[in-house]
């Protein structure tokens, strides 16, 4: 059966007993695509060496979108990354709204949204698209759910396709994580067609769990005809833990995603 889409997988979710180039490599090896956490967490030349195809890792360590210090933060961090980007050839740069800490915590946590703050998201998110453009590379802005990390600002994925569209710029995407998805607001295959024009990655996990395709409530294969009737044939990658072998989660996700 064919392919339509670009598939990857998150190194530091498998393999959790071996060294990330080891996984990176594995990955490789499978004919799938390396997605990476924070680069700090590694050793950039045995990444290299590893000679995979990384698709996306967090674009920035510190910063967030709707105040000016953090704005400022955000900038001179995703400007750092982005040359770590470069070097290994990473196809997106993921933000969120704000910084997350110790168990994906915001940092600052945001119980309430003030007049203002999407404005200024909007021209955050304007002068990272001149960097990306300055540079030649290409952010997402990834939504979140409410239970995993409470109060983060713009990490719905109605805030998220609002802030993405309201901006209509190359340079930034969604990256549209069906796992948030299902748990904050359900709905699935109306948010895919909601996002589509400003897809940058589709990120998948079943739910509960987030563990790979068939280990949950969610219907991947419908997701995935869906998205293949609609026309996308980006990237899709499997941001899950293994529920038991490495190796099987990423068949059952290959499955989920070959029609």
């Amino acid at each position: 059966m064919p392919q339509p889409f670009q598939l990857a997988a998150c190194a530091e979710m498998l393999w959790r007993d071996k060294p990330i180039e080891w996984r990176a490599a594995r990955l490789k090896e499978r004919g799938l695509g390396v997605g990476l956490w924070n680069w700090p967490d590694h050793d950039l030349d045995k990444l290299e060496r590893a000679g995979a195809h990384y698709t996306i890792m967090n674009g920035y360590l510190q910063g967030r979108l709707c105040d000016a210090q953090g704005a400022d933060m955000l900038l001179a961090s995703a400007r750092e990354t982005a040359a770590v980007g470069l070097r290994l050839g990473v196809d997106r740069l993921n933000l969120h709204g704000t910084g997350l800490g110790e168990g994906g915590l915001p940092v600052p946590h945001h119980a309430t949204f003030a007049p203002g703050m999407e404005l200024r998201a909007r021209d955050t998110l304007h002068r990272i698209c001149d960097l990306g453009e300055e540079l030649g590379v290409t952010f997402t802005l990834e939504n979140l759910n409410p239970l995993d990390h409470p109060g983060c600002p713009f990490a719905t994925t109605a805030q998220v396709v609002s802030l993405v569209s309201a901006v209509n710029r190359p340079q930034l995407k969604i990256n549209l994580d069906l796992y948030h998805t299902q748990i904050g607001e359900g709905d699935l295959i109306r948010w895919c067609e909601a996002s589509l024009p400003w897809i940058g990655e589709v990120q998948v996990a079943d739910n509960p769990g987030r563990c790979e395709p068939g280990t949950g409530e969610i219907n991947y294969r419908a997701i995935a005809q869906a998205l293949a009737k609609m026309g996308y044939a980006g990237p899709v990658g499997l941001e899950a833990f293994a529920a038991g072998d490495s190796d099987a989660a990423i068949d059952a996700f290959v499955a989920a995603f070959t029609l």
